[in-house]
């Protein structure tokens, strides 16, 4: 979300920006500002030795590979978060999902958290028994969006009565739209109308590699996006950091008896060998395309497969009604609320993401690694960069009906005693890097580290080793 820059950069307390940049709901990144003046680091990236403490802003991998004391800190931040939508109940994409597991628990960490949002006219606001969260309503503009002027003057108010912000966030990335308007382009059908986006997108991010060198720290919630920041917008390595999603661990974890509940909920017979599961918006730029006519050909070509495999959807979107025409043993759920989804994931052999979105951290295809899925994604560098990075965790495909439909195949020809042992490493894994306890604990670090000036000598921002990375 942009503010008036003259309001934010006169604003005279110790405050820092923190910006949640996305393109699309499942990616974000972060970038942060001192609001008085710079703090670059002078100190290069450090290559750490047994028994020694480094600093934890030249750290080159992602943080939740280091320990962070699970225990709640003495020294509690005011942080504010900007978001167009908080998530209600199945309604809500990554971008909120993420804003709501990372500000919760660290609400639950002792901070004090300060939610701008909009309000929804159609359903009533969630609550939440935690006292040291505060959330502030404005009508959402026409198109949807945040009332800037009215948001600002919330936050002056809460600013100045007590104690002031540490920190603030909103919302905004363009680069990672190239890289899916090219897989597009190039999946266009003949006689489909071409985009013309990519002239506009270019522009912008060019003008984004030149706004983001202001900024003292970035933080990038995927490997992939932490080298898109030193290699495209050319950031300095020691001025970005990595911090990869994470996930609530306590909804999204194996339960057997869960998923055998959800298959007679709806009706799905164990005689099945094999049960493929997709969720999220069913969208063009989501792959459903891809997805759909991978499926229709297999089906057409291979009646042993179509016997065998029940594919359950979960989400809504102009693809529902063109699923539900491949046949019976394809079943549309509908979009279905946390705990429901949890029990999804417990249901189904694998999990398949045929995203087109050069994105982040798909939470979904954490969603299921945490739950003990293996899982079956598009080969994007964000992808095999940070979550399946071996085929012991699961399988990957080129955007291409051709490798969509080897990679189902391998999927069917395994079965489920091999998908069974990645489930297990994915999981293992996972709960090394994606969990949100890991997730929350390396923020935290990384908001008292800046927040008391972000120098070397600074306790928050030394890490002691030894350490192992996972």
């Amino acid at each position: 979300m942009a503010m008036n820059p003259s309001s934010i950069f006169g604003f005279r307390y110790s405050c820092y920006i923190l910006l949640v940049l996305s393109a699309f709901s499942s990616i974000s990144l972060l970038y942060w500002s001192h609001c008085s003046a710079p703090c670059y680091s002078d100190d290069q990236t450090i290559v750490p030795k047994p028994k020694q403490a480094i600093n934890l802003l030249s750290f080159p991998s992602a943080w939740n590979h280091l320990s962070f004391p699970s225990t709640t800190t003495s020294k509690h931040l005011k942080i504010a978060l900007f978001v167009k939508k908080w998530p209600h109940r199945s309604h809500a994409g990554g971008l909120e999902r993420h804003a709501l597991t990372l500000h919760l628990a660290l609400a639950k960490r002792g901070h004090e958290l300060h939610i701008f949002t909009t309000s929804s006219p159609n359903s009533p606001f969630p609550t939440y028994p935690i006292s040291n969260l505060y959330f502030h309503l404005t009508k959402p503009t026409a198109g949807g969006y945040l009332d800037q002027a009215l948001v600002w003057k919330q936050f002056q108010a809460q600013n100045s009565s007590g104690k002031p912000f540490d920190l603030s966030a909103g919302t905004g990335f363009a680069y990672e739209a190239i890289h899916t308007d090219i897989i597009q382009e190039i999946l266009r059908e003949p006689g489909e109308p071409q985009a013309f986006a990519l002239t506009e997108r270019v522009t912008k991010v060019v003008d984004e590699v030149k706004f983001f060198q202001s900024y003292s720290h970035h933080v990038a919630t995927s490997d992939h996006v932490g080298d898109v920041l030193k290699r495209i917008y050319m950031i300095p390595e020691e001025r970005v950091h990595i911090i990869l999603n994470g996930i609530d661990e306590e909804i999204f974890r194996p339960d057997f008896a869960k998923g055998k509940e959800f298959k007679l909920k709806f009706g799905i017979p164990e005689s099945k060998p094999l049960v493929l599961g997709m969720a999220g918006r069913l969208v063009k730029d989501k792959g459903h395309p891809l997805m759909f006519e991978a499926l229709k050909q297999i089906f057409a070509e291979n009646s042993r497969f179509q016997q065998s495999v029940i594919v359950l959807v979960a989400g809504d979107g102009p693809w529902s009604a063109r699923y539900k025409n491949l046949g019976s043993n394809l079943l549309v759920l509908g979009p279905l609320e946390q705990a429901q989804l949890a029990r999804f994931y417990n249901a189904i052999d694998v999990f398949v993401n045929p995203t087109l979105r050069a994105q982040g951290l798909d939470h979904t295809l954490l969603e299921a690694i945490l739950s003990g899925t293996p899982v079956i994604a598009t080969r994007l560098a964000s992808i095999t960069g940070s979550v399946i990075v071996s085929p012991d965790m699961g399988y990957t495909f080129s955007p291409m009906v051709a490798s969509l439909k080897e990679a189902l195949y391998r999927v069917w020809k395994d079965g489920r005693g091999v998908l069974e042992r990645k489930g297990q490493v994915a999981r293992e894994r996972g709960l090394k890097l994606f969990t949100a306890t890991k997730m929350a604990a390396a923020y935290e670090r990384l908001f008292l580290c800046i927040s008391n000036g972000g120098e070397a000598g600074n306790d928050y921002c030394r890490y002691q080793l030894p350490f192992h990375l996972n």
